[in-house]
């Protein structure tokens, strides 16, 4: 795996971001709750035939602290904003996964100069009522709603080992962690290290975030309000096996849009560029190269 240059750049505070290179319309990747820069690295460099590509750390998350900044997603939307505006130079295409997916939505419909097209990865969409639910990530995202109980089990996270926290969220997210290319698996243990040694605020970043989501997800009449407004065209790239965003309430999200496609991977969980990157190009290149026509 090649090395990707890191690079930061002061919006009301330090905020990091890999840089793939490539020339042309930017494309900014957007990762998850609790995910960085490194869910990209899989495919990235090949991304980079498409334009310049750029893969943000929202604050709280990755390589950017929150130095008592916000993680809440209404403020990693305005960081987004001004990532476009400041680092991007022009609209850009928005590839986000899992929450990454919501702030890119959220920002289209705000923002609408600022985006030119959309990849949505598993994105954070509200549930679809009376549709099947996996138990253990019910009752994991609910502990970790409730004010003491999310602290609790953060803690015991934490106590863990950042090494084995990982691999945890990526068997939650993943029908099979070992298809992960072992240097993008390694990236992901270093950056889990490092994290380990900023302290305890990161726990609380990670709850804030994920509480905030929480509550965005619960207003489905205003996310379908929102997701009506956007004008940018739109792929929709979804795990078949995901347990964290399950396909009936993706394939609710292509009902309501059914100018965007919807890609069902098979076999596949919550972050396709990492468990099937070659797959996940497969879909989401086409889209690119039309969009640059």
């Amino acid at each position: 795996m090649a090395v990707v240059p890191g690079r930061t750049v002061d919006l009301d505070g330090p905020v990091h971001y890999a840089d793939f290179g490539g020339s042309g319309p930017p494309v900014v990747l957007v990762h998850g709750l609790g995910g960085s820069h490194a869910n990209w690295l899989a495919v990235g460099p090949r991304l980079a035939a498409h334009g310049r590509v750029l893969a943000i750390d929202l604050i709280g998350h990755g390589l950017t602290r929150s130095l008592g900044r916000s993680t809440r997603v209404s403020a990693n939307r305005r960081l987004l904003g001004r990532f476009l505006a400041e680092v991007a130079g022009e609209p850009a295409v928005l590839v986000g996964n899992s929450m990454g997916g919501y702030l890119a939505l959220a920002l289209a419909a705000a923002e609408p100069e600022k985006v030119r097209s959309l990849v949505l990865v598993g994105p954070a969409v509200p549930i679809v009522r009376g549709a099947a639910f996996d138990l253990q990530v019910t009752l994991l995202f609910a502990g970790l709603t409730l004010p003491f109980l999310g602290g609790a089990l953060m803690r015991r996270r934490a106590r863990r080992g950042p090494e084995q926290a990982v691999r945890e969220v990526l068997a939650l997210s993943c029908v099979d962690v070992s298809r992960i290319d072992p240097a993008v698996l390694s990236a992901h243990l270093e950056l889990a290290r490092e994290r380990a040694t900023y302290g305890p605020h990161v726990r609380r970043d990670f709850l804030a975030a994920q509480r905030s989501l929480m509550v965005r997800l619960l207003a489905r009449r205003h996310f379908y309000r929102m997701v009506a407004r956007i004008r940018a065209p739109a792929l929709v790239v979804q795990g078949a096996r995901d347990r964290l965003v399950r396909l009936g309430a993706v394939r609710a999200l292509a009902a309501a849009r059914p100018d965007w496609p919807l890609v069902v991977l098979d076999d596949v969980g919550h972050v396709p560029q990492l468990e099937a990157p070659e797959r996940f190009l497969r879909a989401v290149e086409p889209f690119l190269r039309a969009g640059s026509t």
